[in-house]
């Protein structure tokens, strides 16, 4: 038997931590998708504004780790759909600061909402121990204290 014929890609840790990421975010899509019409990526720099407050595309892709023509498209979006106001640094004018506009703010306090309660969900199918454990590895395998 030769390595690629040995090889199990069910078993394969970057295809389940795939495959357990599109299972988990499926029923969370459904509703920014239905109820907003937003895409992964808006409602990801959303929820980063929502949470951290004034930020840099270059500062959300970073905190994200999403590439920056994902965050460039989805701000764009997010801003001609005036949820996301724009301003130029007076400091530097290559910068551009983003913030969440009241519309945006009212959508993002929503979703927030939505993902606790649906996480709460997800969650049960798991025991408190496990929950612990489990998002410690995946910290751990992120980077991330």
């Amino acid at each position: 038997m030769t390595k690629a014929e040995d090889f199990d890609l069910q078993a394969f840790l970057p295809y389940l931590l795939n495959q357990a990421a599109e299972e988990a975010s499926l029923g969370f899509q459904k509703v920014y998708k239905d109820r907003y019409g937003l895409l992964r990526s808006e409602w990801r720099v959303l929820f980063h504004l929502g949470i951290f407050g004034r930020l840099t595309a270059t500062e959300i892709g970073a905190k994200g780790k999403v590439h920056k023509t994902k965050i460039s498209r989805a701000v764009q979006r997010l801003a001609d759909r005036r949820l996301v106001k724009r301003a130029r640094s007076e400091e530097d004018r290559r910068v551009e600061w983003l913030e969440l506009t009241p519309a945006g703010d009212k959508v993002y306090r929503d979703l927030r909402d939505v993902a606790q309660d649906y996480e709460v969900g997800l969650a049960a199918q798991l025991d408190d121990a496990e929950v612990q454990a489990l998002k410690a590895m995946l910290r751990k395998l992120a980077k991330r204290p």
